[in-house]
């Protein structure tokens, strides 16, 4: 019997995997019901009575080397598998919920791709300004109220340093080292002293273009115009441009678009006119052609400027501005199949 312990033992010893189905070959062999240890426990009942201590403990002894014996066979394979495993280091280790575009940006970026395809080029500029650029070069007058510390956020006095109220000056720094003709857009945020509600905030996001050289009309603006609201709200969208000022454009108009939800019958948007009001624009103004070195004589041009937070509000039909800037989750991810 003992030899026989001995043999089954050398046979273990030797035994080799080189995978999970070969370690459970062996496992059934060995350690199963049909084993042969369980043979040798059937067997055992047949051993004289003096050798049974000995005999029980050699087999005690070959059931747990058999048992290690296999479980390091097993371990060895799956450590054998896990190397043989392509591993992406790149990948990150758990599966990461991929974020949207913020439903400004998606705005803004329609409205530049609309322009582009009239060939208007992206013109970015600093948020912290001086007066020049921001009201001087732009034919604000000395006491126009928008200088004001109740409309403006000034960081220094004399010279005046200030955060930009528009992106017209990101035109002006265009027009002072570029030669006509120039067609350009300026997207970018922009800062006001107002008390923030649902229709104001202190900081919102424009976009302002620019379009300069020999023989510009009021009717390339127009059909400009037209374009841009009918590629943004739809082929139906008409549009009226209603008298206005602006220190920097003269004539001035102020542009609306027939109602998004109402089609111009009159609802709640639009207060019952069937109209809504989108942008400012006008014919640039000679003085500022000639306070940024352009002649005025020779060339003139348009310009135009939307709040991006406005198309936003029209086009998804938002009625609180402050929820663009609260990073509130439940709003963000009512935009995540917006585009």
């Amino acid at each position: 019997m003992l030899d026989r312990i001995n043999a089954l033992k050398a046979q273990i010893e030797a035994a080799t995997a080189s995978n999970a189905d070969e370690v459970e070959a062996l496992r059934l062999k060995y350690l199963s019901k049909k084993g042969e240890l369980n043979a040798l426990m059937a067997d055992f009942r047949n051993v004289p009575a003096d050798q049974k201590k000995a005999i029980g403990m050699a087999i005690n002894e070959l059931k747990t080397f058999a048992t290690d014996k296999i479980n390091a066979l097993k371990q060895a394979t799956e450590m054998a598998d896990d190397s043989a495993d392509e591993i992406d280091l790149t990948r990150s280790a758990a599966p990461v919920e991929l974020g949207t575009r913020h439903p400004l940006s998606l705005v803004r970026d329609e409205i530049v791709s609309i322009f582009r395809r009239l060939g208007f080029v992206v013109a970015q500029g600093p948020e912290i300004e001086d007066d020049w650029h921001v009201f001087s070069s732009l034919n604000f007058a000395e006491d126009h109220p928008a200088r004001d510390m109740q409309d403006t956020f000034f960081i220094q006095r004399n010279p005046d340093v200030l955060l930009r109220t528009h992106t017209s000056s990101v035109q002006t720094r265009v027009m002072e080292h570029s030669k006509p003709p120039i067609r350009i857009l300026c997207p970018g945020r922009v800062y006001r002293n107002e008390a923030i509600s649902a229709r104001a905030h202190c900081f919102f996001h424009q976009v302002e273009g620019l379009y300069v050289d020999k023989g510009v009309s009021f009717a390339d603006l127009n059909q400009t115009l037209l374009y841009f609201a009918r590629e943004m709200f739809g082929a139906d969208t008409k549009i009226r441009l209603r008298p206005s000022y602006f220190p920097f454009t003269e004539p001035s108009a102020e542009m609306d678009i027939s109602c998004t939800i109402c089609g111009g019958k009159g609802c709640g948007l639009c207060k019952g006119t069937g109209w809504v009001e989108i942008l400012g624009c006008g014919m640039v103004d000679p003085n500022v052609l000639d306070a940024c070195g352009i002649d005025s004589k020779e060339y003139n041009g348009f310009a135009l400027g939307m709040g991006v937070e406005r198309i936003a509000n029209l086009k998804y039909r938002v009625n609180d501005l402050r929820l663009f800037s609260e990073n509130d989750v439940r709003f963000l991810r009512e935009f995540t199949h917006a585009h």
